[in-house]
C-alpha cells in the first residue's frame, strides 16, 4: 500500500488531542477547575477563570473526559476526572438544584436551568458506568424531583370561548434563573430570550434517567416539557423552522427523538426530526452549522461546534428510530467539519512563561500555546477558525466534541447478533473483526475476521456503482441488504476488500451566503477555495505546504479588549 497523500480520518488521535486539552487546561490549585475562557490573541496569551466553569463546565468536562478515555481505554486523566467529579457532587442547594462556589470572578449566586442540562447528563455518566454510586443517584434523583416541584403545570386553558382541561402534561419554568437567596426574583433574567427552548435542552438527559434508573418522574417530566415546546410555546412553525440558538433546539431535538422512541410515541420523533432537517437546510453538506437560525445576517454567523454535536448526536436517535438515511450527514459531519474544528497548531501564539499566574484574578499564562492544543472553537468561518473572533477556543465546546467523538467512534464499527456492522469507513479493532481503511488516498475498506461472523458494509452514494468486492483475493458478489453489502458465513481469518474507484471531485457550495469550491474524495473534503484566514482549514493534501499563521500574520482588530477584568460574556 503506497503512503497516502491525504489526512486520514482518525478519531482516536483527535481523542488525545481532546484529551492533552481537558488534562492541562484546568487549574491545580483549585482541583482542577476547568477554564472556559482563553484569549489566544492577547500578548502574552493567557486563560481566565469565568463563573460557568463551575456551572456547565465541570458537568460537560466531565463527560468529554469520559468520553475520550473510553473511547482510548487509557488510566491518563484519571485523576483530573474524578476532580471533576468532586466539583459535580458539591455545591447543592435547595430544590436539588446545583449552585457554584463563591469564587473571586463570579457574581450573583444563582442556578440556570439551563446549566442543569450539562449537569443531569454527567450525573446519568456516573451512575451508568457504577450503579452502585450511591452519591450520584442521590443527586440526580433529587435534581429531577426539584426540576419537577418549580415548574409551572399548565392544567386548563382559559379562552374566550370557555374552559377547556389539557388532555397531557405541559410544563415550563417560571424563568431562567433560580437564585441561591431568594428563589426565583422575575426582575432577573439571564437575558438570552428563548426561555422555552434554553431549558429544554435537560430533555435528552431526562429520557436517559430514565431508561438508566426507571425513574418515572424523569420521564413526566420530559414528557410535559416537550409538550410545551411543540404546544403553547409557540417556538416551531408547523415545518419545525424556528428563530434562535441552534445548539439549545438542536440538543432538544435529538431529545424528541429519543422520548418519541421511549414512549412509541412518533409525533415527538416527527418534529424532532424536523427540526433536525431544518437545521440541515442551514447548514453545509459537510458539516459546518451556523449558531444562530435567523438571528443574524447569514454571512455574519460562525459554526460553534457545540452545534456539531447536536447534529451528529440527533442522527443517531434518528438512525434508531429506523431513518438511516442519516448515516451520510452523521459521517460527512464527522470527518469533516467536527474534526476541522480542533485546533491543532498554536504557532501565532504569544507565551511568557515568565510571568506569574495570577491567582487572585483566576489567570494563568503559563505554556497556553501548548496546553491550547486539543481544543475546539467556538466561532469557525466555513474555511478558517477566526481567531479575532471570541471564542475561538471555547469551552463550552471543548465539552460537547467529545461526546459526538465517542457516537461515531462507537456507530462506526458494531458487532450485534453475529454480524461485524462497517457503518462508517474508519480504522478500528474489535475482538470480532479488524477494519482498516484508505479513504481518502482510496476507495478500499478492509475486514479481516478474527472470528466466524457474518459481515456487513454500509454502502453510499459517494462509492458509485462499480463495486469490487473480494474474500481473501476471490472475486465474490455480496448480497445487498437496502445499503448495507453482506458477507454470510465468513470464517474467521478471511480477508474481505471492498473497492470503488476514487477521484477528487470539485464541487460548488453556497455556504454562510458565499460560493466555495469543495475538493471532495469521497466522503473527505481534502481542500476548499477560496482559502481562509487565519487558521486555515481543510488543509488535507499532505503534498501541499500548510500555511500556519505567526503572531505577526495575524490582526486581532476588535478582538483585544476581550479580558476577564471586563467579566466578558461567556456562553453558558
Amino acid at each position: 500500500m503506497s503512503e497516502s497523500a491525504y489526512e486520514k480520518f482518525e478519531p482516536l488521535t483527535n481523542a488525545r488531542l481532546v484529551l492533552g486539552y481537558l488534562t492541562s487546561m484546568v487549574d491545580g490549585k483549585i482541583d482542577n477547575l476547568p477554564y472556559w475562557l482563553i484569549l489566544p490573541h492577547k500578548k502574552p496569551a493567557e486563560a481566565a477563570h469565568c463563573r460557568v466553569d463551575d456551572a456547565e463546565l465541570v458537568g460537560s468536562w466531565y463527560e468529554a473526559i469520559d468520553a475520550v478515555r473510553t473511547m482510548l481505554d487509557t488510566e491518563e486523566g484519571a485523576a483530573v476526572q474524578n476532580s471533576f467529579r468532586r466539583h459535580v457532587l458539591k455545591s447543592w442547594g435547595e430544590h436539588g438544584l446545583r449552585f457554584h462556589e463563591p469564587y473571586p470572578w463570579t457574581h450573583t449566586m444563582h442556578s440556570s436551568f439551563h446549566e442543569m442540562g450539562y449537569i443531569l447528563p454527567a450525573l446519568n455518566r456516573m451512575v451508568e458506568r457504577d450503579p452502585g454510586d450511591a452519591e450520584a443517584e442521590k443527586r440526580a434523583s433529587e435534581l429531577v424531583r426539584g426540576l419537577r416541584s418549580l415548574v409551572i403545570e399548565r392544567k386548563v386553558r382559559t379562552f374566550w370561548s370557555g374552559d377547556y382541561e389539557e388532555k397531557e402534561p405541559i410544563y415550563e419554568f417560571p424563568n431562567d434563573v433560580y437564585l441561591q437567596e431568594g428563589g426565583f426574583d422575575l426582575t432577573r433574567h439571564t437575558g438570552r430570550g428563548e426561555q422555552a427552548i434554553r431549558n429544554a435542552i435537560m430533555l435528552h438527559s431526562l429520557v436517559r434517567r430514565y431508561e438508566i434508573a426507571c425513574d418515572e418522574v424523569a420521564l413526566d417530566l420530559a414528557v410535559g416539557l416537550a409538550n410545551h415546546l411543540l404546544g403553547p410555546a409557540r417556538y416551531f412553525n408547523y415545518q419545525m423552522a424556528f428563530f434562535g440558538h441552534v445548539h439549545s433546539a438542536g440538543w432538544v431535538a435529538s431529545g424528541l427523538v429519543r422520548l418519541g422512541r421511549v414512549t412509541g410515541s412518533k409525533r415527538y420523533i416527527t418534529a424532532g426530526k424536523g427540526i433536525y432537517d431544518y437545521i440541515r437546510s442551514l447548514s453545509s453538506s459537510f458539516g459546518w452549522v451556523p449558531e444562530y437560525a435567523q438571528w443574524h445576517p447569514v454571512h455574519e454567523e460562525h459554526c460553534e461546534t457545540c452545534c456539531i454535536k447536536d447534529m451528529i448526536e440527533c442522527a443517531n436517535e434518528l438512525i434508531l428510530a429506523g431513518y438511516e438515511e442519516y448515516w451520510q450527514d452523521m459521517t460527512l459531519f464527522a470527518r469533516n467539519q467536527l474534526v476541522e474544528n480542533q485546533v491543532k497548531v498554536s504557532s501565532y501564539v504569544v507565551t511568557d512563561n515568565t510571568r506569574p499566574d495570577d491567582s487572585d484574578a483566576g489567570i494563568t499564562y503559563r505554556e497556553i500555546d501548548k496546553r491550547m492544543i486539543g481544543g475546539f472553537t467556538g466561532g469557525s468561518l466555513v474555511n478558517s477558525i477566526s481567531l479575532s473572533k471570541f471564542r475561538s477556543i471555547a469551552g463550552c465546546c471543548v465539552g460537547m466534541a467529545p461526546v459526538a467523538l465517542e457516537i461515531v467512534w462507537n456507530r462506526s464499527v458494531e458487532f450485534r447478533s453475529g454480524t461485524v456492522f462497517v457503518n462508517m469507513p474508519v480504522d478500528k479493532e474489535l475482538e470480532q473483526a479488524a477494519v482498516t481503511m484508505d479513504y481518502p488516498q482510496s476507495g478500499r475498506i478492509t475486514v479481516t475476521a478474527k472470528q466466524d461472523c457474518h459481515v456487513a458494509i454500509r454502502t453510499y452514494p459517494w462509492m458509485g456503482k462499480q463495486l469490487r468486492a473480494t474474500m481473501d483475493g476471490k472475486a465474490c458478489v455480496p448480497r445487498m441488504e437496502g445499503d448495507l453489502a453482506v458477507f454470510r458465513n465468513v470464517a474467521a481469518g478471511t480477508l474481505i476488500e471492498l473497492e470503488h474507484p476514487l477521484e477528487t471531485v470539485v464541487a460548488k457550495e453556497v455556504v454562510r451566503g458565499e460560493e466555495y469550491s469543495v475538493s471532495w474524495r469521497g466522503c473527505d473534503v481534502v481542500d476548499i477555495f477560496p482559502r481562509g484566514e487565519h487558521l486555515r482549514l481543510y488543509q488535507r493534501d499532505l503534498r501541499q505546504p500548510k500555511f500556519y499563521p505567526s503572531a505577526e500574520d495575524v490582526s486581532f482588530t476588535g478582538a483585544a479588549n476581550y479580558g476577564p477584568t471586563q467579566q466578558t460574556k461567556p456562553k453558558a
